[in-house]
């Protein structure tokens, strides 16, 4: 019987995949698989042939027939799709090709082979490769991951855990939960390396609450893997869902929940890799982080290192939203230009009007006009540009958005998302939005320009974590890209 391949991921759930999986299942063997990636084609469906898989899409009710039959027009290969071939797959290879519950499944895609080569070099050595490699944190701050284990594994401590961080909360960000629910076991296998490697015996995933496919997904593969016998007798791993603070994105938040506390920010040091979790030396990690870590041990520290410019070694899964034509998931390695990832890449915007400004690395980023779009997609080159990577998304935005308005979100969204705990990121987001509020009523505008231009230096470097200390970015980055959008009725400019 004919085999087809339909994803079980959410962004296919919500447009229609369970009904044309169950349409095909009385006629083929319907395997459910996560996302390519092309939000734009789902529900993608896949048939198996002798040269490779054959893709339609987006498929409806009444295309299945004509599918079976063989007379539909088709998309061709999926490997040979042009936003698919320009990949430098890595992280996400198996994303979209395993069943995400089947561990035989993906055994028979190299999974495994990783923790059986850590088992067999040591700690150490596995620890130098992950060095050698060159892979930063994926989930913003871009620590050097190496560094982190080796730190935790030097550490004194009678326990040790391993802490993945799954709160991906950033705007136009959806890897990690397209990894956990597309190839789970990657992430299971990431983590009982760390363990291994630094000599835990525990670790904890902690998923946002608005990821319920994610999380039950996740539980059902850790189930499997227990009974498999995949992490061993000496190390463990459980899900937390967290009750939907954004602050709790950041590590030592996340483990003030962890322990049943108020998400609260820890001023460091003692860092998490001395003192984390229980006061226990801990090793914080994003879930791309750790699910690439298997990728690097089968295919070698020299080769993911060979990818990549600059400090920024490896590939980076793009995650391309808002008003754009092909929105989706993109991995590459570092040093794609912005422009090419939005234009050539993305098909510019869904609208079809002019891109205007995006804005990457989530709400706390910058925006960026199309005069940066030459910017390469690195950690360095964005910090050049005051800007931030992030978590690697992208939202676009066409010629008719208002960046005043964003301005003043960015103050609106720091000050409901804030922990409370220090002065400049608590009062400073408040009077934030008031300053923006009085510009834009012509209230002594250059005044409160200059004021909120001084507010932003103090939030930048008074805030005691990255909430209060970058919403500068999309801040500034509005009022010196986009003077005019600081017009007010009056006509007085801002600047």
């Amino acid at each position: 019987m004919t085999r087809v391949f339909v994803s079980r991921d959410i962004f296919s759930v919500v447009l229609g995949a369970n009904a044309v999986a169950a349409a095909f299942a009385p006629h083929a063997t319907v395997v459910r698989t996560g996302s390519r990636g092309m939000v734009w084609l789902e529900p993608l469906v896949e048939v198996e042939t002798p040269t490779g898989r054959i893709a339609y899409g987006p498929v409806t009710l009444a295309d299945v027939p004509a599918i079976l039959a063989g007379t539909a027009p088709s998309l061709g290969l999926t490997d040979e799709i042009p936003f698919m071939k320009r990949q430098t797959r890595v992280t996400f290879a198996r994303c979209g090709v395993v069943d995400p519950f089947s561990l035989a499944d993906y055994e028979a895609h190299g999974g495994l082979a990783a923790l059986r080569k850590a088992r067999e070099l040591g700690a150490a050595a596995t620890i130098d490769l992950v060095l050698k490699s060159g892979l930063r944190g994926r989930g913003g701050a871009g620590f050097p991951t190496g560094i982190k284990w080796k730190t935790t594994a030097d550490a004194d401590g009678d326990r040790k855990y391993i802490v993945c961080n799954a709160d991906e909360g950033d705007s136009g960000t959806f890897a990690d939960r397209m990894l956990m629910e597309g190839d789970p076991f990657s992430l299971i296998e990431g983590m009982a390396i760390a363990g291994f490697c630094v000599g835990a015996t525990k670790g904890y995933v902690y998923t946002r609450s608005e990821y319920p496919h994610a999380i039950a997904t996740f539980d059902t593969a850790l189930a499997v893997a227990r009974r498999a016998g995949v992490l061993g007798n000496d190390f463990d791993i459980e899900q937390r869902v967290g009750a939907g603070a954004y602050v709790c994105g950041e590590e030592t938040a996340l483990l003030e929940s962890l322990e049943g506390k108020r998400g609260q920010v820890r001023a460091k040091p003692p860092l998490p890799a001395h003192k984390g979790l229980f006061g226990c030396p801990t090793v914080v990690n994003n879930v791309i982080t750790l699910a690439t870590v298997p990728a690097i041990l089968t295919g070698g520290a020299e080769a993911y290192q060979a990818l990549g410019i600059g400090r920024s070694r490896g590939t980076m899964p793009v995650q391309l939203a808002g008003n754009v034509k092909h929105g989706g998931l993109f991995e590459a390695g570092f040093g794609v230009s912005l422009g090419e990832l939005v234009i050539d890449i993305g098909g510019g915007t869904l609208s079809g009007r002019p891109v205007r400004a995006v804005q990457v690395g989530g709400p706390l980023g910058a925006y960026f006009p199309p005069s940066l779009f030459d910017t390469p997609f690195d950690y360095e080159a964005f910090a050049a540009r005051d800007g931030l990577v992030g978590h690697g998304g992208i939202v676009v935005f066409d010629d008719t958005v208002d960046l005043a308005r964003q301005a003043r979100f960015a103050m609106e969204f720091c000050a409901v998302e804030s922990c409370g705990k220090c002065t400049p990121c608590r009062i400073g987001s408040t009077r934030g939005m008031e300053t923006i509020d009085k510009i834009a009523a012509g209230e002594k505008v250059a005044a409160n320009t200059e004021l909120l231009r001084d507010l932003c230096h103090t939030l930048k470097f008074g805030s005691l974590c990255a909430l209060g200390g970058f919403i500068p970015y999309p801040v500034l980055s509005a009022l010196d890209h986009f003077p005019e959008d600081f017009l007010n009725p009056q006509g007085i400019a801002a600047e």
